[in-house]
């Protein structure tokens, strides 16, 4: 299917269903990556879902794409840009209003899949607005608070469920940081699941269908 010129670039995989608004998938990268990555999930995940998969918007030298910088700083050690963050989750909830109109897609069925720095782009969309969005699959990452919408405790979110995953030996993001996620997730009472896989910053096969199987039946 030929992509349409909007606001992010990215990728897409029509849905089998050829009548009414389909659910649609959005997909986000990690940092030094590109819209290419996590598309290669897109033909074994649930055939009515249209996958949508995003690049993000700050290109890096030589090549490859972040949602926002992180700098290593010999003072401060590593730092991340939350300017450019909350920058990024505003562009995503626009380009995800744009692709709905765009492709006739179901605004009422949206789920995100995010790696990494995906991932936290991903919570950071999904709790700022989550009247907005209805599945998340987090996949190695963690939840930033500093970047969430100020006042998201105060909303509903009932209409929100999270799938989270992390490698047991993941070295770029270290696993207590994504063991945090259940309890942030318990107060704000959302239905979640959290789980492990032995491996270091990536996706198992058996990660793989334990996502597949949780998102296939929350659609």
């Amino acid at each position: 299917m030929t992509t349409a010129p909007l606001s992010l670039e990215h990728l897409i995989k029509p849905s089998s269903i050829t009548e009414g608004m389909p659910p649609v998938l959005f997909m986000f990268h990690g940092y030094g990556s590109n819209e290419e990555d996590l598309f290669s999930f897109a033909s074994e995940l649930p055939k009515e879902l249209c996958v949508i998969s995003v690049r993000a918007p700050y290109a890096l030298q030589p090549f490859g794409f972040a949602w926002y910088a992180i700098n290593f700083d010999a003072e401060q050690g590593k730092w991340s840009d939350d300017d450019q963050a909350r920058s990024s989750r505003e562009k995503i909830l626009y380009f995800i209003d744009e692709a709905c109109k765009t492709y006739h897609l179901d605004a009422d069925n949206i789920s995100l899949l995010g790696f990494s720095q995906g991932t936290i782009l991903s919570y950071a969309v999904a709790l700022s607005y989550p009247e907005r969005i209805k599945n998340v699959v987090a996949l190695s990452g963690y939840i930033n608070q500093n970047i969430l919408a100020k006042g998201h405790e105060n909303k509903k979110f009932n209409h929100l469920k999270i799938y989270a995953s992390h490698g047991q030996v993941d070295q770029v993001i270290p696993p207590e940081w994504a063991q945090k996620v259940p309890g942030f997730l318990e107060n704000l009472e959302i239905e979640h699941m959290y789980e492990e896989f032995p491996v270091g910053h990536g996706v198992s096969p058996q990660n793989f269908h334990s996502f597949r199987k949780w998102l296939g039946e929350r659609i």
